[in-house]
Parts: structure tokens; C-alpha cells; sequence
């Protein structure tokens, strides 16, 4: 416990833990196991409930954010790198403005990000953490990090188990275009500080983008970036088709349920 209330530069090297160590291995289960029951509980709940359930956890979330970051001016550490503009964080965002706007459409379009673009990058965070060789097991940025990345999880996996989100090739355009505006910006921003958030001015080690940059170098490592991210999402449009989470599949779900 003599790191828990530490930022990463006040721990000394090597006090951290390998990538696909056991202590990562097991914090990532942990995690996922936690996701998949309180999706089930969800799931068991009435529809009031669910509701009520959906706008806390952005609020959650936000809490989560606001005390992380007091922590870290009171250590004298926040700082640019801390910006929630990564896709992990802009994530609270997307679920907040699902919640909070009235209208249809711009739930369906927060909602299909969500589910498509938010939780794979969560997932893949949680497979490929860029922290863990920073921080020790018992650390508060260390469990942070994990209880965060697994409501990036829950929340999208909720609102499409509950039919909320009918995720569909057709809607593609959505995650595009939201990805047209959120990038451009915070790649200026990135060139202009020195950032790397989204991981758009170099890879972070030890995961695809950095398979993809050893393969095109520097020159091409966003050209590639943007064909994985395409890639990625049409692999998991086939993926929840084929999983029945589309709008077929949901009205046979509902037919059924109504027919019991």
C-alpha cells in the first residue's frame, strides 16, 4: 500500500506489472466477470429500474472523473496528458449526451457509438493496458483504470441487451462522421502540445497500432490506423448480426418474450 496514493512519477521504475503477467491476466477477469453480472442483473430488472440504472452510470463516472483528477492536482500531477480526450474518456461524454438529449436520433447515434466504437476500445485497453507497467496492483490510478474501463463496457452492453441500440451496417455513417469530428481537432491539439491522444501521433507499445507502424512507418502510420479502425468496426457489425443483436434479431427476441 506504499504506492496507493501515488502517480506514476512518484513510484520509482519496475514497480509496475508485465503485460499478460498474472496480475493483469487476473484484474482483466475480474473486471469482465463483474461486467457480465451486472449486465445479467440488468437484465433481470424492469424497465423503470434499467432506466434508472443507464443515467447513474454516466454520473458515476463522472465522479469517478472529478475525484481522479482532484486527487492528482493534490499530489501536484495533473496535468495536459490528463485531458479527457482519449476515446476511453470521451466515452462519459457520449453516454452523457445519450442520456440527457431528447431527441431519438441523437440517441440512436450516441447509442450506436457507444456500442461500436466506445466499448471494442475499452475492451482493447483492457487487453493491451498502456499502464500497467506504471503502476502497482494496489494503486489508485492502477484500480481506477480497470472500474472505468469496465462501465466503457457496461453501459454500451446494457443498452444493447435491453434493445435500446439496434446496431446496423446501415447506421456506419454514424461512428464515421463522429470520428471526422472528434479526430481533426485533437490531432491539432496533439501536434500542438505534444499529447497522444487517440493514439494518433505515435503507437503505444506492444499493440496493433504498434504492428501496424513497425509495418508502414511513420508515414503511413495513420492511413493504417484508419483501415484497422474500419476493419475493426465492419468485423463487429458481422459479429452482432450474427449474435442476433441487430433489429431482426432483437424483434424476434421481443416476440418471443411477448408470446410466453
Amino acid at each position: 500500500m506504499e504506492y496507493f496514493w501515488k502517480q506514476q512519477d512518484d513510484i520509482p521504475f519496475g514497480n509496475g506489472y508485465p503485460l499478460f503477467g498474472k496480475e493483469h491476466i487476473a484484474s482483466t477477469a475480474v473486471t469482465l466477470v463483474m461486467v457480465v453480472l451486472f449486465a445479467f442483473l440488468f437484465r433481470k430488472s424492469d424497465e423503470k429500474k434499467q432506466r434508472r440504472i443507464l443515467k447513474a452510470i454516466p454520473l458515476f463516472m463522472a465522479a469517478l472523473e472529478i475525484f481522479k483528477d482532484l486527487f492528482l492536482v493534490s499530489v501536484h500531477r495533473f496535468g495536459l496528458g490528463y485531458l479527457p480526450l482519449h476515446v476511453c474518456s470521451i466515452g462519459i461524454f457520449v453516454f452523457m449526451l445519450r442520456e440527457i438529449l431528447p431527441w431519438k436520433k441523437a440517441k440512436d447515434i450516441f447509442g450506436e457509438v457507444a456500442v461500436i466504437l466506445i466499448m471494442p476500445g475499452a475492451l482493447a485497453a483492457l487487453v493491451f493496458p498502456d499502464w500497467t507497467y506504471l503502476y502497482p496492483v494496489l494503486n489508485f490510478i492502477n484500480l481506477h483504470s480497470y472500474v472505468w474501463h469496465g462501465l466503457l463496457v457496461l453501459y454500451p452492453l446494457m443498452i444493447l441487451i435491453n434493445g435500446e441500440v439496434k446496431p446496423s451496417v446501415k447506421h456506419i455513417h454514424y461512428v464515421l462522421l463522429f470520428l471526422c469530428a472528434v479526430v481533426p481537432p485533437i490531432y491539432a491539439f496533439d501536434k500542438k502540445t505534444g499529447c497522444n491522444y487517440f493514439f494518433v501521433s505515435r503507437p503505444e507499445v506492444s499493440t496493433p497500432l504498434e504492428w501496424i507502424y513497425n509495418i508502414t512507418g511513420s508515414k503511413g502510420y495513420l492511413i493504417g490506423y484508419g483501415v484497422l479502425t474500419v476493419s475493426v468496426i465492419l468485423v463487429e457489425y458481422v459479429i452482432l448480426y450474427l449474435l442476433g443483436f441487430n433489429e431482426n434479431g432483437l424483434r424476434r427476441h421481443r416476440n418471443s418474450q411477448s408470446s410466453r
